[in-house]
């Protein structure tokens, strides 16, 4: 069995793709977090404008997206903290030169309507 892209020791299908799918409701800004990683991982742009709060989904563009997660490839990721609305990660991946990069991020998310959204980050 091949572990989850986002790092949890379940399978892809068992973990990030039902939250990908619309099937599974997210539960905490981590859980938001790790299936946008695999949304990169897999190349889902539509999951990632989906999941970007409103207020900031303007910033972001389907386009640029998925450049980023095809010009790309993400080979692990490393939760260093989560609080309630935030989620500070590190990224690892082959940029298209296939030099190894770190993104590290602290992420904002919001609840609303019982849905969680990325509103931004800090890099």
């Amino acid at each position: 069995m091949t572990t989850c892209y986002c790092g949890n020791h379940l399978s892809f299908q068992e973990c990030c793709e039902p939250y990908l799918k619309g099937i599974k409701k997210l539960a905490t800004a981590e859980v938001l977090m790790r299936s946008r990683y695999s949304a990169y991982a897999t190349k889902n742009a539509d999951y990632l404008v989906a999941t970007t709060h409103s207020s900031t989904r303007k910033n972001y563009n389907k386009k640029d997206i998925l450049h980023w997660a095809t010009t790309n490839k993400w080979e692990k990721l490393e939760v260093l903290e989560t609080l309630e609305n935030t989620v500070t990660f590190k990224a690892y991946y082959l940029d298209n030169h296939k030099l190894r990069q770190t993104h590290f991020e602290k992420s904002t998310f919001v609840l609303e309507n019982g849905n969680w959204f990325y509103v931004d980050g800090e890099f």
